[in-house]
């Protein structure tokens, strides 16, 4: 697997150790059983994209050779909070039973006490916010609420045969694309860049967080469950249509899917529907969509030329469709 492009960033082995212990600081809490629930995930590890963003953010300015600020990595760990705090929702919500290999929190402690310590990660995420000033408090709560949106969007449509792109395109945003634009923001205001500049890195990760989440689901489609470290066709077993199966709804085998779906499914039906997705275009069409959003994320960075961040960030677009390559596409 080709080396994750965010790590080519000055300092980054020196902030990555900065970043997971303010994850733990930031988790203790007055009883031990709290704390263990709270530091559950973060100690099962994580690639840490959002907090990496965040720092890659701040080095886009000038000096952004030198090692992040303890603001700059704090802004990054709350929206990393933020993150942490909607798995264990989702969890409850999707009666998992592992997460990153690692025993889940609802089925470890049970699904209230799972509720309680994801309200604790944001809670801290807030707290930490507000410590950076009220521009960043205001904007993880507003974080914070579009990633509600984005949920409650897709729970609407499950198991929707007639959602519409511009209903998946809007959950997306919400749920996947509002962490990765609020990280590149958080960075961009504390690291003291100017307003121009920060607006650019927001759109920046706004359209970085569009091309993840369709990548994603992209590879739910056609990778398998070894290649994914996860089950794959999960969305369709969840009813939650994404733009593969919306773009081969309205291909030449969209009617006999369209039959197959609607309901929770199962077995030779769902590797009937996985395989009817697989066919045509919808795939192929899925990618070039997600690759627009790779070419605008790459366009927004090239004023900042080759500062460090800029190269990391830019590096970790272009780096979202490598792992398409099997697909053939």
């Amino acid at each position: 697997m080709a080396k994750n492009p965010l790590l080519a960033l000055p300092h980054v082995d020196h902030d990555r150790v900065r970043i997971e212990d303010e994850l733990r600081a930031s988790v203790t809490a007055p009883t031990d059983a709290l704390t263990e629930m709270a530091g559950h995930l973060i100690g099962a590890g994580g690639k840490r994209v959002r907090p990496l963003f965040a720092v890659a953010a701040a080095a886009c300015g000038p000096g952004g050779g030198e090692p992040a600020t303890i603001e700059v990595i704090r802004g990054g760990v709350s929206v990393e909070l933020v993150h942490l705090g909607s798995l264990y929702h989702d969890d409850v919500i999707d009666e998992a039973t592992t997460r990153r290999g690692v025993e889940s929190v609802n089925s470890r402690w049970g699904n209230l006490r799972a509720i309680l310590a994801g309200d604790f990660l944001l809670a801290k995420a807030s707290e930490i916010a507000a410590s950076l000033g009220t521009e960043v408090a205001g904007l993880l709560a507003a974080t914070i609420g579009r990633l509600c949106e984005g949920e409650v969007l897709e729970l609407q449509d499950a198991y929707q045969v007639t959602r519409t792109e511009a209903a998946y395109l809007a959950s997306i945003e919400g749920k996947t694309a509002s962490l990765l634009s609020s990280a590149c923001r958080i960075g961009g205001i504390v690291g003291g860049l100017s307003r121009p500049d920060i607006d650019r890195l927001t759109e920046f990760g706004t359209a970085y967080g569009m091309a993840f989440q369709i990548v994603d689901d992209v590879l739910d489609v056609t990778a398998t469950d070894e290649e994914l470290g996860k089950p794959a066709g999960h969305d369709l077993v969840e009813g939650a249509y994404n733009l593969p199966v919306l773009r081969a709804l309205q291909g030449p085998h969209g009617d006999e899917l369209r039959g197959l779906l609607g309901t929770p499914i199962e077995g030779e039906v769902w590797e009937r529907a996985r395989e009817l997705v697989r066919r045509g275009e919808a795939v192929a069409e899925s990618v070039a969509v997600a690759q627009g959003y790779v070419d605008h994320a790459v366009e927004l960075l090239e004023p900042f030329d080759d500062r460090p961040g800029a190269v990391a960030l830019r590096g970790a677009a272009q780096h979202l469709l490598t792992s398409l390559s099997p697909v053939g596409a």
